[in-house]
């Protein structure tokens, strides 16, 4: 079974204008992702994007890139695209990488892809770390997980899941965090024929409301599963003090 990574990378970005070509001690960010892929037991890593500039910088550089439309309303339905214009085989094995993730760990790529293969009634699969602190907890920007005994996701969402009644969670106190909160980590797995499946699905209201297109899937029944995280992701790019925090940690290890 072919496994293969998808990095989709836009151009436009409000906070980082430009942000997958932006240079990251002598690399451009995107090339980062790219290499960090390649680490993984993955048998290709492909770009996809729908911007000309990224297309020609990451071609000249020897990534293999493939042009997308547009209009896509987000990065599953890109892959989409790319499962269909390169006939990629239905059971193979792909994986979402983000393309603002430099340092993305290569034991993430792995663990997720071998988690999917372990769970053939899952339609995609994801990591999770725990939470550690209440303002981490209390973030919307960081997106909780509640899973089941078997490892299956429930519910995503931005607000504090399971809400905790007694308010226990609002004493400092990371072994209560620690038990009972799950950070999601956006790393995603999927067989090449569910992901054409999900592209003709509407947006729920869920995933509108929280803005997780996650939840489309399971409002449509499909299995999420789920582990904890063997090697945690650093935090992606998405401000300028998320990029000099990715640079100062890129230089400090001369990678």
């Amino acid at each position: 079974m072919q496994q293969i990574a998808i990095i989709p990378a836009r151009y436009a970005s409000v906070r980082l204008p430009g942000k997958p070509l932006i240079d990251i001690c002598g690399k451009p960010m995107l090339l980062r992702v790219y290499e960090q892929a390649s680490r993984a037991s993955v048998d290709r890593v492909i770009i996809a994007t729908d911007d000309q500039r990224i297309f020609d910088a990451m071609t000249k550089m020897g990534c293999e890139v493939c042009m997308t439309s547009e209009t896509h309303r987000s990065g599953t339905d890109r892959l989409s695209e790319v499962v269909t214009k390169l006939q990629i085989a239905d059971d193979t094995i792909i994986v979402n990488v983000q393309g603002d993730e430099p340092l993305i760990p290569p034991q993430a790529i792995d663990q997720v892809s071998e988690l999917l293969m372990n769970h053939p009634k899952a339609v995609m699969s994801t990591l999770s770390t725990s939470i550690l602190d209440k303002e981490t907890l209390e973030d919307p920007n960081v997106v909780k997980v509640v899973s089941n005994q078997a490892g299956e996701a429930i519910y995503f969402s931005r607000a504090v899941v399971p809400f905790d009644r007694d308010k226990s969670h609002a004493r400092d106190d990371a072994a209560v965090i620690n038990n009972h909160y799950q950070r999601h980590i956006g790393i995603y797995a999927y067989r090449a024929d569910f992901i054409k499946q999900y592209s003709h699905w509407d947006a729920c209201e869920m995933e509108k409301t929280e803005s997780l297109e996650q939840l489309r899937i399971l409002w449509h029944g499909g299995i999420i599963q789920i582990d904890e995280a063997v090697v945690v992701p650093p935090e992606g790019v998405d401000t300028e003090a998320d990029l000099a925090k990715i640079r100062a940690l890129i230089s400090d290890n001369n990678q």
